[in-house]
């Protein structure tokens, strides 16, 4: 049984990239100050980290933080493989020379996910052959990716091309063992399936999870009134593990019968006025570990 698994956090429970007004004002080394008080070992990336290798090695030493992952906007849908192994060519220096082994790949090609739209319009890949042709460049940037020692961890993510369930069968039914899967228990949640049966399906591919939780009666009411996903996210859909409705105990304990050896990473979206960063955050933590240090060692 192994026993390596780390708790990393999001800068997004103190700053929210996407709403920048969430947050916006606190200093990154308050995040990552606090962060390592609660007892993470580790963060991602946020848009307040510096983007020079050298220069985000020494900010993490300052604090002995490891740097988890940090997230891609990618555009596959929508440019070749070429293209994409072009543009990708600084985030993954940044990622590899300080020691990360997972790309958090989120599609952004037509995503509504920050844009003022109910999530209902998000995009869809309607044929085979466009299925096919996504998982066909997809397949061969992960596989470039793989070579610097990086591997990317696909973002199912609400308002985007992979969303639901089904959409993340497909995925992985079409891509090869070089994609793996980012498991996130909050938005395959939030887009109707249950996030134990979707990580037992899929534990096979699944090198990184982000953890969050879900209040169900806001996303009942994001999808009653055609929300757009920043909407949602503002008024609470999201939360730390341990305040909402998802099964965590279920979810480490299948983590743990896999051997699963990665992070857990803390994320959840929220608006730091109405839910205090350092409560949420150390809520999260306390919450994984408590059920790490009991299922892991009970399973071992």
């Amino acid at each position: 049984m192994a026993l390596n698994v780390r708790i990393g956090i999001n800068p997004l429970s103190w700053m929210n990239d996407d709403l920048p007004s969430l947050g916006g004002e606190t200093p990154l080394s308050t995040a990552l100050t606090e962060g390592k008080k609660i007892g993470y070992e580790g963060f991602e990336l946020g848009n307040k980290f510096p983007r020079e290798p050298q220069a985000l090695k020494s900010l993490l030493a300052q604090y002995d933080l490891a740097l988890v992952s940090g997230w891609y906007s990618g555009r596959l849908a929508e440019r070749s493989a070429q293209e994409e192994i072009e543009a990708v060519g600084p985030h993954l220096d940044l990622l590899a020379k300080n020691g990360a082994t997972v790309m958090v790949y989120g599609e952004v090609a037509h995503s509504i996910q920050g844009a003022p739209r109910p999530l209902y319009q998000r995009p869809r890949f309607f044929s085979d052959a466009q299925w096919n042709d996504y998982a066909e460049r997809l397949n061969r940037f992960a596989e470039f990716t793989l070579t610097r020692g990086v591997r990317v961890a696909y973002h199912h993510h609400m308002g985007a091309y992979v969303e639901t369930p089904a959409d993340v069968d497909r995925l992985m039914d079409l891509t090869n063992d070089a994609v793996g899967l980012l498991f996130d228990a909050g938005h395959i949640t939030f887009a109707g399936g249950d996030a134990l049966s979707v990580l037992q399906k899929h534990i096979a591919r699944v090198c990184h999870v982000h953890c969050k939780d879900v209040r169900p009666d806001i996303v009942k009411l994001a999808r009653n009134r055609n929300w757009s996903f920043l909407d949602a996210v503002i008024n609470g859909a999201f939360s730390v593990p341990g305040d909402g409705c998802v099964d965590y105990p279920g979810i480490i304990a299948c983590l743990a019968k896999h051997d699963y050896d990665g992070w857990l990473v803390v994320e959840a979206e929220q608006d730091p006025v109405i839910a205090p960063s350092y409560a949420y955050a150390d809520k999260g933590y306390r919450t994984l570990r408590a059920l790490v240090d009991g299922t892991f060692k009970e399973a071992a």
